[in-house]
């Protein structure tokens, strides 16, 4: 532990300078009282860090107060919480090691951290990360010119490592991100292929790579996610039935897609003479399950020129905008969004509502057919009134 050096001008108060925190260009202090309780007996307690806002007049105020509650009776012992002196740093440095172990994604986290996070958190304490800061950090982020989903995915990473921390028992504060509100990113996808571009997209790859072409062909007619190709194994297929059986979706439960007749051709045209039940339908190199959609497939888009101009990244051609496109088709062709919900494998019908719009005038349909009954209604009444006024002429 830290020497305690004396402030001659406080009496009792003292600091310890930290060998990693800094706080105005300087190691940053921690301050400390020290008195005699009731019974003579010598006590210390610590107040806090000069980063935090103590000062040595609030230590000292802060022993004044204690001598007080002493005298009185009303003395409360202060409430030590875990591992205060614990850093940002020192838990997200486990956390990155957890995430590593457990996440796929534990590359983007480290990336956040390094770059968004650990330049402004990483010397605080825990308790130092206050909503306020946080608050400042997600303004800082923003004047960099990131996205609503870039500052979203920073401060989520805050709040799973303060979780991380209560979890497992290194932690038992508050967790500060709760009181500050994330961003709502629109990431909706808007633009879809025409059957024209698709065609023109499938030709273009068919002369850079057929293993390519194929995967693009499944998800404009399947809808499939491209890591559902990935994982998508020779047993899967159920070629007397149609039926593709989606195993590993990105919603957590396998659903089944149906083939096309262009599809399951293309199926039977790729399977090998010795396949086995439990190989990949589309192998990466070394045969082993690919993790990203090929350069070929952008190089193409980058031929056909789809992307030209486009600053959006949500107007942008991607793997995803051909099952964004296999949707659209269905909704255009008048396909009941729930049958699309279900062909899509979303969670929730609200996923799929996106669609809505371009089910072909539903609703005007809708309200003409309201409109057609009332007309009806009032010509059958008309001819009612017709027939009852012919009765009293003859009578």
């Amino acid at each position: 532990m830290a020497r305690k050096i004396s402030i001659k001008k406080y009496a009792g108060v003292f600091f310890t300078e930290s060998k990693v925190r800094k706080w105005r260009e300087r190691p940053d202090r921690v301050y400390w009282i020290k008195f005699k309780d009731s019974s003579g007996k010598v006590r210390w307690e610590r107040c806090g860090w000069a980063s935090e806002g103590w000062t040595p007049e609030a230590a000292q105020w802060r022993r004044y107060k204690l001598l007080e509650e002493y005298r009185t009776g009303k003395y409360k012992p202060k409430v030590q919480r875990k591992n205060e002196s614990l850093t940002f740093r020192e838990v997200a440095k486990k956390y990155l090691e957890w995430a590593r172990q457990s996440k796929k994604s534990w590359k983007d986290d480290q990336q956040r951290y390094k770059k968004h996070l650990a330049p402004v958190l990483a010397r605080d304490t825990l308790k130092a990360v206050s909503p306020l800061k946080l608050e400042r950090l997600k303004r800082d982020l923003y004047g960099k010119g990131l996205s609503d989903s870039t500052v979203k995915h920073c401060l989520v990473l805050v709040r799973q490592i303060f979780n991380k921390a209560r979890a497992w028992g290194l932690y038992d504060g508050p967790n500060p991100i709760r009181q500050v509100k994330l961003p709502s990113p629109n990431n909706k996808r808007t633009r879809f292929l025409t059957y024209e571009e698709a065609d023109d997209l499938l030709e273009e790859l068919r002369g850079r790579s057929l293993h390519v072409r194929d995967q693009a062909l499944l998800s404009l007619h399947c809808g499939l996610r491209f890591g559902e190709i990935a994982s998508l194994r020779w047993g899967d297929l159920d070629f007397k039935n149609e039926i593709i059986q989606v195993r590993d979706p990105k919603a957590g439960e396998s659903r089944q897609a149906f083939m096309t007749e262009e599809v399951r051709k293309m199926f039977l045209e790729r399977m090998p003479a010795d396949v086995k039940p439990g190989d990949l339908v589309f192998p990466g190199r070394g045969g082993v399950k690919q993790k990203s959609v090929s350069k070929a497939f952008f190089r193409a888009v980058k031929k056909l020129g789809f992307n030209e101009g486009i600053e959006d990244g949500r107007e942008r051609i991607v793997f995803h905008t051909l099952r964004h496109s296999f949707a659209s088709w269905l909704a255009i062709q008048g396909t009941p969004l729930f049958t699309i919900k279900e062909l899509m494998g979303h969670k929730s019908l609200a996923m799929t509502e996106r669609y809505a719009h371009l089910i072909p005038d539903h609703k005007k349909k809708a309200v003409k057919a309201l409109s057609e009954r009332f007309s009806e209604s009032r010509k059958e009444k008309d001819r009612r009134v017709l027939y009852l006024e012919s009765l009293r002429e003859n009578d």
